[in-house]
């Protein structure tokens, strides 16, 4: 690895930061302490600071010269509902919430790149350092755009980084296309007409319905998409009854997770739900009714921006530790919102595979702090790059 030398020798100072950060974990749109301490570092730096966007969003602006362009770097700061298994000095204060995804350490690099580009960055043209509330499961991207990010804050690019667990430390892997997936979710209420369990054909069963309704929606994804595409479909939730064993309840529910890479395939998958709850409630003489939710989706990087990304990566670590083919993820990031409206690319950075290494969401999980400093400095490098002076 080869850092830039500067922010090597803040190595402890954005340790301190991180730690600190992870010891006062905050919850989606609850991150006011977390919020003040961006503020305050970025000011510090001489960097423009505005406040409140999606309650407790935080946007640094920095200009330098007079060119016209701009790019947006995004730090995600939630923490995760989640009791911490660690014993070590900085575990988290707070019970029943955790750094576990590592959003302590994004804001720690990115507030490390802010400060350095403050002080000696060679560009022409205005960084956004977004700081943003709710990636876990709520989408604080989303709400930041409907508040008007990129009309107050007029990027043309915008750029996302995650630390992964399982890629080693001094490795990144920039995607061309998919990163990561949509994340969609639906319930599916089957309404049919109780009975005494010893006379069943006096009513009609939800739960045989809902029994087949689990079998039958397997086929969304083995016999409605191409094969070749990446579809999941999980049944999570099953509920029914529970008065009585001689009872056969008026009513069932069961729900789960879809998830894919693009949106025509969350439409295909949609309508062959659709299809399979009618025609399983005729079966079965019940109604069997879909919610389809639509949450986070697909993150996909934009060619141009990913191959930027990838140079730049490939001059801090070397060509060999960038990695362009790897298996994007079947998991869910709301930075997909931002690429719905700007070109961009969202890059995993590797947290290692010892210590820091632990996967995402354990509570024994801890940011890999060996990578501050490169992550700051691949966020510096890119910036000086997209903005270089003609």
């Amino acid at each position: 690895m080869q850092p830039i030398p500067a922010l090597l020798e803040q190595r402890a100072r954005l340790t301190t930061l991180r730690r600190d950060l992870h010891a006062h974990p905050e919850l989606a749109f609850e991150e006011r302490r977390t919020a003040a301490v961006v503020a305050d570092t970025l000011r510090a730096a001489g960097i423009e600071v505005h406040e409140g966007l999606a309650g407790t969003g935080v946007v640094g602006v920095l200009k330098r010269g007079s060119g016209p362009r701009a790019i947006g770097l995004r730090a995600d700061m939630d923490a995760l509902p989640l009791a911490e298994q660690n014993v070590f000095p900085h575990r988290s204060r707070h019970d029943g919430r955790m750094h576990a995804c590592g959003h302590d350490g994004h804001t720690a690099m990115l507030l490390g790149a802010a400060e350095h580009l403050a002080k000696e960055g060679d560009f022409d043209g205005t960084v956004y350092f977004i700081f943003q509330p709710a990636e876990e499961t709520v989408g604080g991207a989303r709400v930041m755009i409907e508040e008007g990010l990129l009309e107050r804050f007029p990027m043309q690019q915008v750029f996302g980084m995650h630390n992964w667990p399982g890629l080693p430390a001094g490795q990144f892997a920039v995607h061309g296309g998919p990163v990561m997936a949509c994340a969609d979710q639906f319930d599916i209420h089957v309404r049919g007409h109780g009975a005494h369990a010893a006379m069943p054909h006096q009513g009609r069963d939800p739960v045989v319905a809902m029994a087949a309704l689990v079998q039958a929606l397997q086929s969304v994804v083995s016999r409605t998409v191409d094969p070749l595409e990446s579809v999941v479909l999980s049944i999570t939730r099953l509920r029914a009854g529970g008065e009585a064993y001689n009872i056969i309840p008026d009513e069932a529910y069961l729900g789960g997770t879809l998830r894919a890479f693009k949106n025509e395939l969350r439409d295909q998958a949609e309508e062959a739900m659709e299809r399979i709850c009618h025609g399983i409630g005729v079966a079965h003489g019940v109604q069997a009714s879909l919610d389809y939710r639509r949450g986070y989706p697909p993150t996909v990087n934009t060619a141009a921006e990913a191959a930027v990304c990838r140079e730049i990566a490939a001059s801090l670590v070397g060509p060999g530790n960038v990695h362009k083919d790897r298996h994007p993820s079947m998991g869910a990031e709301d930075f997909a919102y931002f690429l719905n409206e700007r070109p961009g690319c969202y890059v995993w950075i590797g947290n290692g595979l010892g210590e820091g290494g632990c996967m995402l969401h354990n509570p024994h999980y801890d940011f890999n702090d060996d990578i501050l400093a490169l992550g700051a400095s691949y966020w510096v490098r890119l910036a000086e790059r997209l903005l270089a002076k003609d």
